[in-house]
């Protein structure tokens, strides 16, 4: 969860008018668990301690700590291992996690409904996005979707619509699980794959192409073949990233190993990587092309990698959440060479 709903507190307004109380929900036999602790819950499960998740809603520690214990004695049993640097779920908090999640999401959408009739699109939207996006304005390289500026065209249309964007260190992979687990709204991966509830709508694509130094044996050779590289050492980006798994793959289907030493986080370190000569990587041409570097199309099958919107396949969007996606797809552009992305 990102900014988690509250019952005592509406989302986009802090107007006691505007909030609505949802009361409490009934989890078996006679007991009563209340929103507020399901999110102090969530919060402190997902942020790994009780410090950090009081951080994220607000809250004093102590608060969160008593909220939680009294919750545990409701319930019976406790849901955290609580050690000196981090609070791990037991057994029992591990099985209310998924049902708290869906409880708290069913609230917030039921919250934003009713907000809505008295007019305007409001609430939260939880957001991830691709670890780099260049924007180069009307350049030809600019980004299949600059989602900065369809935020901003957004906001000024909605207002009362807050956002929580964030990447995830486990690129597109962790999108994924993060949108079948109900812990974000939409996202943008680099994949068309649709694991167990999660819907992809591809918008665009991304062409990679192959950069090494300029002393490099291939470095006029103007175009190069994966055959050619399977001796190379390769700078790429972390598994699970969209284009660590499309390179990945494409190796592999020719029955081709490569080694991959060295892993980087963005753009800019691993074409440092590379201008110092430790070794060659497929990137986007946009931002790859300097004096002291080769970029290199590659032959055969293009390295193309789809750029998509993932959202939750049973969970219907808010409305805000659903004319937000209606925004990005109108400003998508979906040329094979638009994007210097990373996912």
């Amino acid at each position: 969860m990102s900014e988690a709903w509250s019952h005592q507190r509406s989302v986009g307004s802090q107007n006691p008018a505007d909030e609505i109380s949802l009361g409490a929900i009934s989890i078996g036999d006679t007991r009563e668990v209340e929103l507020r602790q399901l999110e102090y819950f969530l919060a402190v499960a997902e942020e790994g301690t009780f410090t950090r998740g009081a951080r994220r809603v607000h809250v004093a520690q102590s608060a969160v700590s008593a909220t939680i214990r009294k919750l545990e004695r409701e319930l019976g049993m406790p849901l955290f291992l609580r050690e000196s640097h981090r609070s791990s779920l037991t057994e029992a908090g591990a099985a209310l996690l998924p049902e708290a999640l869906a409880l708290v999401s069913a609230a917030r959408h039921a919250h934003e409904t009713v907000s809505q009739v008295r007019g305007g699109l409001r609430g939260t939207i939880r957001i991830g996005t691709l670890i780099a996006i260049a924007n180069r304005g009307d350049a030809p390289d600019s980004p299949v979707v600059d989602l900065p500026a369809v935020l901003g065209r957004f906001h000024v249309t909605h207002p009362l619509v807050r956002y929580h964007l964030q990447v995830s260190p486990r690129g597109t992979a962790g999108h994924l699980a993060d949108i079948a687990g109900g812990l974000l709204d939409l996202a943008l991966v680099a994949t068309t794959d649709q694991p167990p509830g999660v819907r992809t709508q591809q918008i665009g694509a991304v062409r990679w192409s192959f950069v090494c130094r300029r002393r490099h044996r291939l470095a006029d050779a103007g175009s190069v073949r994966l055959e050619e590289l399977s001796g190379e050492t390769f700078v790429d980006f972390p598994l699970g990233w969209g284009n660590r798994s499309m390179v990945d793959r494409a190796f592999a289907e020719l029955g081709l190993a490569r080694e991959v030493p060295f892993e980087a986080a963005d753009q800019a370190t691993a074409l440092g990587l590379i201008r110092h000569g430790l070794g060659v990587a497929f990137l986007p041409r946009a931002g790859s092309e300097h004096e002291d570097l080769a970029v290199l199309e590659v032959e055969g099958p293009p390295l193309l990698l789809p750029i998509s919107l993932a959202t939750p396949r049973q969970r219907p969007p808010t409305a805000a959440t659903a004319a937000l996606i209606q925004s990005i797809v109108r400003a998508a552009r979906p040329s094979p060479t638009a994007v210097d992305g990373f996912a």
